[in-house]
């Protein structure tokens, strides 16, 4: 089971840090993702982090204003958001798959999705 949460209401330009905790599964055997999705759009990939954290991958939207991380003996990823705009308002969710990638796929373990929004 993943456990996201951390989101909430924040103005542009202010930051938040999003966490996913895992349960029930060892999540350093895992490749971990977090995904959003908008009102009225498709869920899109945000950004991951391999099992042992050396590589990350993100998003052009969020290049160089979110960083990926995690620690494993908490069993938990953190998603730290800073420079926030409106546009990046959405539920946020993580997910766990050993080959997860950038595409959303319907078998990856997925957590129940935090809100952030992003307003004025």
């Amino acid at each position: 089971q993943l456990q996201a949460s951390g989101g909430g209401l924040v103005r542009p330009g202010g930051s938040l840090r999003l966490s996913c905790a895992g349960s029930g599964f060892i999540m350093d055997d895992y490749v971990i993702g977090w995904f959003r999705q908008a009102p009225g759009k498709e869920r899109e990939f945000v950004a991951r982090i391999t099992w042992s954290g050396a590589s990350t991958d993100y998003a052009d939207s969020v290049k160089g204003r979110f960083t990926i991380s995690r620690d494993n003996a908490k069993n938990t990823v953190y998603l730290q958001m800073n420079s926030l705009k409106p546009e990046d308002t959405a539920v946020y969710y993580c997910a766990a798959d050993p080959l997860l990638t950038s595409r959303v796929d319907d078998d990856y373990y997925w957590g129940q999705g935090t809100l952030v929004t992003v307003s004025s």
